[in-house]
């Protein structure tokens, strides 16, 4: 997020806001791509948030991968030798904390046939703490342990797509750790993500296949997580009036999801190629949360 966004802006944007807005960092990222891989200038996309866009040019600058715009057309940038020398690490350093948002990013990497992995650095609740409270723009505490409770963790026995994955302690630093993180970036390198071919009619197939299974499952664990969230809410005690409301919306919300998986559409499983309960459900606790964030901060 840039900080002229912030600046300009009275109140922090909401959840919600903030996943539009990863989205469309990615897209810039993906216009970087596009000119590194065909070897040609960087065009601006049409649709833009300018304080952002231009936030985003900053940092290419700063790591010396674009000149400055063509002076016919402003809205054009050169790619600076470094940006088409090979190899090309480019590291999105965030928090990632939820598998959808990080497979966002392994999808951009298959669409261009591109290494992708993951350098998950495991940092104690404590040290996360001091560190925020050291921080120029600190956060609230209590945000950062409710980002403990949510980070989903790499799991690459469980998605296949997280394979290449690595978790190191925070706090260590060594020369095996080194070489480790070494060896992750080569992997990736040497073994790119295959591209998946767009066939439209083939994925409906497989989409009618899998929905039939998934449905059902889905169905019981949104079913599940709804009533983990109310119990968490009368805990929180949250004010009676105000727990009926949640408890319309969140079903309001599970039934959005279920209509999703049913008819294939793009409401909120707008990133999936393919059907899988797992990005349901983080897709839906990321909705959630921006459900019940309203109301359990009145709580405090």
């Amino acid at each position: 997020m840039p900080d002229a966004f912030l600046e300009g802006s009275s109140a922090q944007p909401l959840p919600s806001q903030w996943k539009l807005l990863r989205q469309e960092l990615l897209k810039y990222l993906e216009c970087f791509l596009i000119a590194v891989l065909k070897d040609c200038k960087m065009s601006a996309p049409p649709n833009r948030t300018e304080a952002m866009w231009q936030d985003f040019i900053t940092c290419l600058k700063d790591q010396d991968l674009v000149f400055s715009s063509v002076l016919e057309n402003p809205a054009s940038y050169l790619l600076t030798k470094t940006a088409v020398s090979r190899p090309l690490f480019l590291v999105l350093d965030d928090n990632f904390y939820y598998q959808s948002m990080r497979y966002e990013v392994y999808q951009l990497a298959r669409k261009y046939s591109l290494g992708f992995c993951q350098l998950f650095l495991d940092c104690p609740l404590e040290a996360c703490l001091q560190r925020n409270s050291q921080r120029t723009r600190a956060l609230p505490a209590e945000t950062i342990h409710l980002m403990e409770r949510k980070l989903e963790k790499p799991s690459p026995e469980k998605n296949a797509w997280e394979h290449n994955s690595l978790t190191i302690p925070s706090q260590t630093y060594s020369s095996e750790v080194s070489l480790e993180v070494t060896e992750l970036l080569l992997m990736a390198l040497e073994n790119p993500v295959k591209y998946v071919e767009d066939n439209t009619e083939q994925k409906e197939a497989d989409r009618i296949i899998c929905s039939t299974s998934v449905l059902h499952k889905a169905d019981q664990t949104l079913r599940r997580i709804v009533s983990q969230t109310m119990k968490e809410a009368k805990d929180e005690q949250v004010l009676p009036c105000d727990l009926k409301i949640l408890a319309e919306e969140l079903n309001k919300l599970k039934a959005e999801f279920l209509e999703d998986l049913r008819q294939g559409n793009k409401r909120y499983l707008c990133f999936q190629q393919s059907i899988d309960l797992s990005d349901v459900i983080s897709f839906f606790h990321y909705e959630k949360d921006s459900i019940t964030q309203k109301y359990f901060s009145k709580q405090q």
